[in-house]
């Protein structure tokens, strides 16, 4: 049974990666992790505050793979995505790690490198999976 490590925030729960997951699932058994950075929006917030934000988006998509029959663990990390999943590595193994981010152009990740940076820091192997719709704020 293979292992993977799902990082996403805002594309948490867009079909793309609900779609990825299940093919995973369709290939071969699997024991999925979701890992939230907790990332801060633009504008005034608290640690506290953007943890909250997180834990609510990871809690919505545990239920949707739920009811996917995709089962999954799930937890939050910091703000950055490479040392989160960083952090996360020196507890656990996984035999990919999947990266869901915001089409380029909006991704502060891309922007960022992580997806290269976390292909370089961790020598486990990285998917990029890109969102079709972008998840808008209210």
């Amino acid at each position: 049974m293979s292992r993977i490590l799902v990082v996403a925030n805002r594309t948490l729960c867009e079909q793309h990666l609900i779609d990825e997951l299940r093919e995973r699932r369709r290939r071969a058994p699997a024991v999925v992790t979701l890992l939230v950075p907790a990332s801060r929006p633009s504008g005034s917030w608290t640690d506290a505050q953007a943890e909250e934000e997180a834990r609510g988006r990871l809690d919505d998509m545990l239920e949707t793979l739920a009811a996917a029959g995709i089962g999954a663990l799930g937890a939050i990390g910091d703000a950055d995505p490479v040392v989160a999943v960083d952090d996360l590595l020196r507890e656990q193994s996984f035999d990919e790690i999947v990266v869901s981010t915001l089409p380029a152009g909006l991704s502060r990740w891309l922007a960022a490198n992580a997806v290269r940076r976390i292909r370089a820091h961790t020598g486990v192997p990285v998917t990029h999976v890109v969102a079709e719709r972008v998840a808008t704020e209210v």
